[in-house]
């Protein structure tokens, strides 16, 4: 039987990124996105649902995202469905989490404090799915950040 894992999302990041190392080495962020559903009842009325969901990112994409993220911003993720499974350590029971690990992302909106670089509008988008070589530099010359 054929089978496809794809997840596309856009949405508000719901907190700030957090970024971890492991023991080898590698960037994870975990982030939390918030994804609006506007929809009419039969009787006419206007009702909103959100949807929240935890997304993680690894590697350079886990890194851009701790460095320009913060919450509130949006975002555009693309990326698969991953089940998580374990034993609570307090109660015995198995545990599960479905959550998206993202594999693609575009920072979206303005630069923040809403300067823009020469050539660019402040909505212009730049997709960071190929991510620019980490400089040696403390701090990123304007021309060197991902969006």
């Amino acid at each position: 039987m054929a089978s496809f894992n794809k997840v596309i999302l856009l949405g508000n990041l719901t907190r700030d990124p957090e970024v971890r190392y492991t023991p080898k080495g590698s960037a994870v962020c975990d982030l939390g996105i918030a994804v609006n559903r506007a929809y009419t009842t039969d009787s006419g009325e206007r009702r909103e649902e959100v949807t929240f969901v935890d997304v993680v990112l690894w590697a350079r994409l886990a890194e851009i995202a701790g460095e320009y993220l913060k919450k509130g911003r949006p975002v555009f993720i693309e990326g698969r469905l991953q089940m998580d499974t374990w034993d609570d350590k307090q109660t015995g029971q198995k545990r599960t989490r479905l959550r998206v690990v993202g594999e693609t992302m575009q920072l979206l909106g303005g630069r923040p404090g809403g300067t823009a670089a020469a050539g660019e509008t402040a909505g212009e988008n730049r997709q960071t799915s190929v991510p620019p070589k980490p400089s040696a530099r403390a701090e990123p010359d304007e021309d060197e950040i991902p969006f």
